[in-house]
């Protein structure tokens, strides 16, 4: 089941899969978590939170219209290839379309491009590297 959750509840899975465990739970917050129009998703399996996800509006380069920015989208392993990211995208790409946001980006990491493009994005910047992280590209999904 997909549904809307804090901040608070996200931290420790964003910590075991995008940061390995190296990190204290609050230190995984971003900056953005808590802004206006900031929200987060979790796709729960029983009563276990499994794929999870932020977005904040952030717009990017030239790019006109109301822009959205995803960020920490994370699976637990025991749950990969099952769909559930696919599935709580497509939820927030609904949800974003009634907030009347024009376009979803984010700085997907390498290994996740082929994930996102299946899903619509495609790149638009060359690829960079996030210090202790790895390579990236930037990626965009036109939402209306």
């Amino acid at each position: 089941m997909i549904r809307f959750i804090q901040v608070e509840d996200l931290l420790a899975v964003r910590n075991q899969v995008l940061r390995e465990g190296r990190l204290q739970p609050h230190e995984c917050i971003f900056p953005t978590d808590k802004i206006d129009g900031a929200f987060h998703l979790g796709y729960y399996v029983d009563d276990e939170l499994a794929c999870l996800a932020s977005f904040h509006p952030q717009s990017y380069g030239e790019f006109t219209g109301k822009g959205y920015q995803l960020r920490g989208m994370a699976t637990t392993e025991n749950h990969r290839g099952k769909g559930l990211g696919n599935q709580l995208l497509n939820f927030a790409i609904v949800y974003l379309r009634g907030q009347q946001a024009n376009y979803l980006w984010c700085n997907a990491r390498k290994k996740a491009m082929n994930f996102y493009f299946n899903v619509g994005f495609e790149v638009i910047s060359p690829e960079f590297d996030v210090p202790r992280i790895g390579p990236h590209h930037v990626m965009y999904l036109r939402v209306r």
